[in-house]
């Protein structure tokens, strides 16, 4: 997994303050160009860190996965280990199969639920 810097990281987490979007407006809010956004979006799909949704396939909307979450959640540590892509994939095993860490809820997208 090779991330553009800054770019990738400012896409990750305008779908993850913003939610769905398509390159357009993520060129907009992250002030980047829009070819810039329309060709690191199928690599960031590629590494499965956003997906593309909608009615059509050609519809070009975009949304984050859990995979773009966790990397949002250890971005701080992208240029300080040799295998990211191994960390993020380790982490999603944890999310997977640890429900009770608030971490892996965090990125899993889940709501924080508040005892009452």
């Amino acid at each position: 997994m090779k991330l553009r810097q800054p770019t990738d990281f400012l896409i990750l987490e305008e779908l993850e303050d913003k939610g769905r979007n398509v390159a357009t407006n993520l060129a907009s809010h992250t002030g980047k160009s829009r070819k810039n956004i329309n060709t690191r979006l199928p690599m960031l799909e590629d590494y499965g860190l956003v997906q593309k949704i909608g009615p059509s396939e050609r519809s070009g909307l975009y949304e984050i996965t859990s995979g773009g979450k966790a990397v949002l959640l250890y971005q701080d540590q992208y240029d300080q280990v040799d295998n990211f892509e191994e960390l993020i994939k380790g982490t999603n095993t944890t999310i997977a199969d640890n429900t009770d860490n608030p971490q892996a809820s965090f990125a899993r997208g889940e709501a924080k639920s508040e005892d009452t």
